[in-house]
């Protein structure tokens, strides 16, 4: 039996009642929606207005301290309402031609109390233009406008590839395939509205239109992968007395703390620079053959890495079969296979030109930058006590006097020294020298960046007296060997007077050092390979 009688007077009078309740409830609701939107729409409409009206003077815009017109009504009702307001400012600011004064001081703030206010007018009139726009160039752009310069030209003819995105400062998936120039300059127009962009999708070349480009500027920065490229602005840039910082190869290394900067005559064991140089010298450009020569004038970031196992990448046998390999190059003369890079070193080669430029042009430059090799008094100190040890070992006098010097340059000390040694002795437990001492390892073979050792200065004393047969106090020689045929540093036969009993150094050492000899003399060849015969 049903407890409700859907026919009885009463029941449907009831249900009539919930019926209009529930309808005018849902009406109300209808109703109150329909005004939420509408207010949201004119509250919209306000902002824009408001935006509009006060596009010569971003600062008013509503809400700021400094603005004429009062914050919104009833700002908090809803967080879409708020969302909805930031994102028309800053639709509104990307419409906006012009920007306030005072929004770039306070945009370049910490500049200003950094440089002060002489040097960053300096700045903010500063020209510079980059040409080559890849991992190098695009983070130099990104910080020379941060930093308030006002006018970079980019020249680029290249695009952006997917192989771009580990080390491109600005691009994007949604950049491929379009020119790294635009890429960059809209990132720029992004961060720095007041900065003047002028994107060219051009081949720099040493032609009328080439020196269109570098018209007028403060400095050019070569970031080119190409060396003939680069060779040729730096020889246009040198004759037409335009400052320009290049950048090395930032390929095939990966230790952050071996960037330097230098002058381009002094840079050390960098295979890029060294025919950067052999080709300016070649087209007429002084003082760019030898690390020895003066200065050129032409700043440069380098690393003095010592290059590890990477190299060129190869091409495949399907790359061959497609003809003559300079074909595959996008110009002549451009290189088809390329070095594999890690994204933060170009990175950082980048930074160190924005720096380097940004200074300068403020009137603070760096003078002098500190080399990372900087222990000059103890490589000048290795150098002058293994002289004394091999002019011992000849039985004569080794040095200007007789026309003859070591075969072990500074720089090749240092390179031993700090990279292939690391500081630490051949002996194990091979830890850092307390007392650090050089000495030619093998007495047959004259004396090399590949045959000389690190030790403690009482384990290569021992090794003179045993190995070398020289009388050092303290210690007594060895049984000697006779086959073992001994050489100066020069690799000549020393005096027939000189009677010793010489050892062959693997017997004096040990096996363990002797391994770890070979293997450093294995770095030390493929070092030499690799930055001197590239």
């Amino acid at each position: 039996m049903s407890l409700v009688d859907v026919h009885s007077h009463r029941t449907q009078l009831v249900l009539t009642a919930l019926g209009a309740t529930f309808a005018t409830a849902s009406l109300l609701s209808l109703y109150n929606a329909h005004e939420r939107r509408k207010r949201r729409l004119e509250l919209s409409e306000d902002i824009r207005k408001r935006l509009v009206s006060s596009a010569s003077r971003p600062s008013d815009l509503p809400g700021s301290k400094s603005s004429k017109f009062p914050p919104p009504p009833d700002a908090g009702v809803e967080a879409d309402i708020a969302l909805l307001e930031k994102g028309k400012q800053r639709e509104a600011l990307r419409d906006v031609s012009g920007y306030d004064e005072e929004l770039v001081r306070e945009q370049l703030a910490r500049n200003y109390a950094f440089l002060g206010e002489e040097s960053m007018k300096k700045v903010r009139n500063g020209k510079v233009v980059i040409v080559g726009c890849g991992g190098v160039g695009s983070w130099a752009a990104v910080m020379l406008a941060r930093s308030g310069v006002s006018s970079i030209r980019l020249v680029d003819f290249d695009y952006v590839a997917l192989s771009s995105l580990n080390r491109h400062a600005t691009a994007t998936l949604a950049d491929v395939g379009t020119p790294k120039v635009h890429c960059v300059a809209n990132a720029l127009r992004q961060i720095a509205r007041f900065v003047d962009v002028d994107a060219r999708v051009e081949l720099w070349r040493d032609d009328e239109d080439g020196a269109d480009l570098l018209d007028g500027v403060d400095w050019v920065i070569d970031a080119i992968d190409n060396i003939g490229t680069k060779v040729d602005l730096l020889k246009y840039c040198v004759q037409h007395n335009i400052k320009v910082f290049s950048s090395m190869g930032a390929g095939a290394k990966t230790d952050p703390t071996r960037i330097q900067i230098a002058d381009l005559s002094q840079t050390l064991y960098d295979p890029l620079a060294r025919a950067v140089r052999q080709r300016l010298r070649a087209a007429g450009i002084p003082s760019t053959d030898s690390a020895d020569a003066a200065e050129t004038g032409i700043p440069v970031v380098y690393s003095t890495e010592v290059p590890g196992d990477v190299g060129l990448l190869p091409l495949s046998e399907d790359e061959f079969a497609k003809g003559k390999i300079n074909e595959l190059s996008v110009f002549e003369d451009f290189r088809v296979r390329i070095l594999p890079v890690l994204g933060p070193l170009p990175a950082l080669f980048g930074l160190h030109i924005a720096t380097y430029i940004i200074c300068y042009i403020s009137g603070k430059p760096l003078e002098r930058p500190l080399p990372v090799r900087h222990r000059k008094k103890v490589y000048d100190k290795l150098s002058k006590e293994l002289l004394r040890r091999e002019e011992r070992i000849a039985g004569t006098v080794i040095g200007p006097s007789t026309r003859r010097k070591l075969p072990l340059p500074s720089s090749d000390i240092a390179i031993l020294f700090e990279d292939i040694s690391l500081a630490r002795s051949v002996v194990p437990p091979h830890v850092v020298c307390a007392r650090p001492a050089l000495l030619r390892w093998d007495p047959s073979k004259p004396l090399s960046l590949e045959n000389c050792i690190v030790a403690e200065e009482e384990e290569v004393d021992k090794a003179m007296a045993e190995v070398f047969g020289v009388h050092v106090e303290g210690v007594e020689p060895g049984n000697g060997d006779p086959d073992v045929v001994e050489v100066d540093a020069l690799g000549r036969p020393l005096a027939t007077g000189l009677t010793r009993r010489i050892q062959k150094p693997e017997k004096v050492w040990g096996h363990e050092v002797a391994k770890m000899v070979k293997k450093r003399i294995e770095e030390a060849e493929r070092f030499r390979k690799w930055a001197l015969e590239s």
